[in-house]
């Protein structure tokens, strides 16, 4: 895989890229399952560096919540665990339905397939979504993410 993230096809009302991070699987793994880590990985912008409340590793059913801001305005959202295999998947829910979900797989004992995906499918119109350009604005905020995990393990 390139050093660079590449789009996956993940179905409908799905953006996902995928990148090779020369880390072994626990180790991200870990750093995703903190929220309180979550700003070191946001390439988006909106994460602010404020406390995250919640627990130090997240599971099935845990709520957080991080302190965000876009477009100049600062608010906080909370979000519930939805999926969470150990060292595989870690997905959660947004309070407006959509998810947000990483997927982890050892290519080898010092590098990992890293997939991150936003998933809108679930929402009552999801078409809302790409008119407002949200499925894009979120693409390329999941590539800037991985591009800088990829970067912390070089």
């Amino acid at each position: 895989m390139a050093d660079k993230p590449v789009a996956v096809d993940s179905g409908p009302h799905q953006v996902s890229r995928q990148i090779v991070v020369n880390a072994p699987v626990a180790e991200i793994f870990a750093l995703v399952a903190n929220p309180h880590r979550h700003p070191e990985l946001d390439g988006s912008g909106t994460v602010r560096h404020t406390p995250v409340t919640g627990p130090e590793r997240l599971e099935r059913g845990a709520r957080f919540s991080v302190g965000m801001k876009q477009y100049g305005f600062p608010y906080k959202i909370t979000s519930t665990v939805t999926e969470f295999a150990d060292n595989q998947v870690i997905e959660w829910r947004h309070p407006m339905g959509h998810r947000w979900r990483w997927e982890m797989a050892s290519e080898s004992p010092t590098s990992t397939r890293v997939t991150e995906t936003f998933d809108y499918s679930r929402l009552k119109m999801p078409k809302a979504i790409e008119i407002i350009g949200y499925d894009k604005k979120n693409a390329d905020g999941i590539e800037a993410t991985l591009t800088a995990l990829s970067a912390r393990f070089v």
